[in-house]
């Protein structure tokens, strides 16, 4: 029985830039919401927040398994998926690879916060308690940190996936892991919806920014090159 044909997953700079520009301004639409309390916006993120918010007494499990859930958010997570990744790129001296994985990991964290200092906007404050951090909240970090950790992955590992079916199967994986992630926050009670859909935003824009740049979108120069099908004897 022949195996189904080898399908070759490439991205044009038009179609990536044009996504990047999409959620750049997606960030800043929501940014200057925030900064001007734009009426629809706010009442919007407080509905959901209240919604949302898994409350004060939930229990310690409860609260162990959202800190879990929303682990993998953190930059110490990111650091320790791909630097093994990175470490291995090095050595086969795929320079260009290893420096568009290393670098939108290791950079969203402080653009992050360069944004939330630029916008300035405090924590969700509920009427009976709430996390009430004292750190800024737009846009929200760790939903931008798994955006990139997603993003990246996908970016260096689908190329490598042969079939349809599994490549999508991949590619739904890692969005639920995004959308995971995201809600976490709000279950917590740290972060409003436009928070985390700006950190979104703002992790998918900036991964592929970063690669599109590098020549590291799939068929590109400094993409992982597709398996080659070997025949059948």
């Amino acid at each position: 029985m022949t195996e189904p044909p080898v399908e070759r997953w490439t991205v044009t700079r038009t179609h990536a830039l044009a996504l990047v520009a999409s959620c750049f301004t997606l960030v800043a639409l929501l940014g200057v919401g925030v900064l001007t309390t734009f009426a629809p916006q706010m009442d919007l993120d407080g509905a959901v927040s209240e919604a949302l918010y898994a409350g004060d007494h939930r229990s310690a499990s409860l609260n162990t398994l959202l800190e879990v859930l929303t682990a993998p958010g953190v930059s110490l997570f990111r650091i320790a998926v791909f630097l093994p990744v990175v470490i291995l790129l090095l050595v086969r001296r795929a320079i260009w690879t290893a420096a568009w994985v290393a670098i939108p990991v290791l950079s969203i964290g402080p653009l992050n916060t360069l944004l939330k200092e630029t916008f300035g906007r405090v924590r969700p404050d509920f009427d009976q308690g709430g996390a009430r951090l004292d750190s800024l909240s737009y846009p929200s970090g760790h939903s931008s940190g798994i955006a990139t950790l997603v993003t990246v992955g996908l970016l260096l590992l689908v190329p490598l996936v042969a079939h349809k079916v599994l490549r999508r199967t991949v590619v739904v994986l890692g969005v639920v892991l995004v959308l995971l992630v995201g809600l976490t926050r709000m279950w917590l009670g740290v972060h409003f919806l436009s928070d985390v859909v700006g950190g979104w935003a703002l992790g998918v824009g900036w991964s592929v920014l970063v690669v599109t740049a590098l020549g590291g979108l799939p068929g590109h120069r400094a993409a992982l090159p597709a398996p080659e099908r070997t025949p059948a004897a």
